[in-house]
C-alpha cells in the first residue's frame, strides 16, 4: 500500500507564517476599538458597583459613550473629535438630568428633544464626527430625562458623567502610547487610521443637513406621539429607533436598515430574556454590558442586524440599571416600540426617496 503524496506547499499556505501574520488577520476584526469601548463603558460601572452607587450607572455609561467616536482617525484629529463628542454627550446628559429634576411636562421634554436633534446634527456635520447621526446624544437625553431625579442629585450625576467621559477620552487616546511603544511593529499589529474628518463651518447652510434634521424631527415626533397614544411604557425607544434607522446627511437612504433594526431587536430581546428573567445580580448585568459593547463594536460595521444581538442586551441592561422595571414589560415594550420606530423611519425613508426622485425628474436637463 502506497502512502499518499503529502503536499507541503498546501499546508504551508494554510497556516499562518508568523505571529505577525496572525495578528494582521485579527486586526481586521476591530479588536482595538472594541477593547477600548468596552473598557470605557465597564470600568466606571465596576467602580460604582464597588461604591454601592450603581444608581449612577446610567450617567457613567453615557459619559463612556464618548469612546464610540473618533474611530479610525489619526490621534491628533481624534483628540479633537473625541473632545467635541464629549461636549455633546455631556450636554445631552446635563439637559436630560435638568429636565428630570424640574419634572418637565411632555411639551417641554418634546421641545428639548427637538433642540437636541437640531443641535446634534449641526454639531456632527460641522465637526465631521463619526458616527454621523445624533443617536447617542438623543439616547442620553431621552433616558436621563426619564430617570426620577431630585434637584440635590443633579450635581453628583453630572460629576459622574464628566468622570465617565474623561475616562473614555483617556482610554480612546491610549492607543497613541501603545502604537508608539510598538514602534516599527505597529504597522503589522494595528489597523491603519485612514479617516480624516474636516471641520465644515458652513454645515448650517447645507440643504442636505436640514433635510436630515427635518426627516428626524418628523420621524421622532410621529413615532413618539404614537407610542404615547398607545400607552407604551418606554416611548423613547421608538424615538431612538427612528434616529438609528435614518441616514446621516447626504447618505444613501436604505430600507434594509429598518428591517435589520426590527428583526435584530426581536432576536436580541429573546436573548436578553434569558439573562434578565432569572433576576441576575448587578455583576451579571455589568458582564452583559461588557459582552454587548464588545460584540457590537466588532459587528456594527459588518452587519447591523447581527450587531443588534449584542446592542439589545446592552441597551436593556443599561435601562434596567437606570430604572428597574418588571422584566417582561421591559422586553415587550422594547419589541413594540422598536417595530413602531422602525416602521415610521421606513415610511420617512420611502417618502423622502420619492420626493427627491420627483424633484430630480422635474429639474431641467443641462444644456449641451
Amino acid at each position: 500500500m502506497t502512502t499518499p503524496h503529502h503536499n507541503d506547499s498546501t499546508d504551508a499556505s494554510s497556516r499562518p507564517e508568523s505571529l505577525r501574520q496572525w495578528a494582521r488577520s485579527l486586526r481586521a476584526l476591530d479588536l482595538e476599538v472594541a477593547v477600548r469601548a468596552t473598557l470605557a463603558m465597564v470600568v466606571p460601572l465596576v467602580v460604582l458597583a464597588l461604591l454601592g452607587r450603581i444608581d449612577w450607572a446610567v450617567y457613567a455609561t453615557f459619559g463612556g459613550m464618548t469612546a464610540l467616536f473618533g474611530r479610525g482617525e489619526p490621534y491628533k484629529l481624534r483628540a479633537r473629535s473625541v473632545s467635541i463628542a464629549a461636549v455633546g454627550m455631556l450636554g445631552s446628559i446635563a439637559f436630560g438630568v435638568g429636565m428630570a429634576a424640574i419634572g418637565a411636562p411632555l411639551a417641554l421634554l418634546t421641545l428639548g428633544l427637538v433642540f437636541v436633534i437640531v443641535l446634534g446634527v449641526l454639531l456632527i456635520s460641522t465637526a465631521g464626527l463619526f458616527p454621523g447621526t445624533p443617536l447617542f446624544f438623543v439616547f442620553a437625553y431621552t433616558v436621563c430625562a426619564q430617570v426620577p431625579t431630585d434637584p440635590a442629585d443633579v450635581l453628583p450625576s453630572l460629576v459622574v458623567g464628566v468622570a465617565g467621559a474623561a475616562f473614555a477620552w483617556t482610554v480612546t487616546m491610549s492607543g497613541w502610547a501603545v502604537r508608539r511603544a510598538a514602534a516599527d511593529r505597529s504597522a503589522a499589529l494595528f489597523k491603519e487610521l485612514p479617516r480624516h474628518p474636516r471641520i465644515n463651518p458652513a454645515a448650517y447652510r447645507d440643504k442636505l443637513v436640514w433635510l436630515s434634521i427635518g426627516q428626524m424631527l418628523v420621524g421622532v415626533l410621529v413615532a413618539g406621539g404614537l407610542a404615547i397614544l398607545v400607552g407604551i411604557g418606554h416611548p423613547y425607544w421608538a424615538v431612538v429607533s427612528v434616529v438609528a434607522v435614518l441616514p446621516p446627511p447626504g447618505a444613501r437612504h436604505s430600507t434594509a436598515r429598518a428591517f435589520h433594526r426590527i428583526f435584530g431587536t426581536v432576536a436580541g430581546v429573546l436573548l436578553t430574556a434569558l439573562i434578565l428573567l432569572p433576576g441576575p445580580p448587578v455583576w451579571v448585568l455589568i458582564l452583559t454590558i461588557a459582552i454587548g459593547q464588545f460584540g457590537a463594536e466588532i459587528l456594527i460595521g459588518r452587519h447591523y442586524g447581527a450587531a443588534l444581538l449584542f446592542i439589545t442586551p446592552l441597551a436593556l441592561s443599561v435601562s434596567h440599571l437606570a430604572s428597574p422595571a418588571p422584566v417582561s414589560e421591559l422586553l415587550v415594550d422594547r419589541v413594540v416600540e422598536t417595530a413602531l420606530g422602525g416602521a415610521v423611519a421606513l415610511v420617512v425613508v420611502l417618502v423622502s426617496r420619492a420626493v427627491l426622485a420627483r424633484a430630480a425628474a422635474r429639474r431641467p436637463a443641462p444644456s449641451a
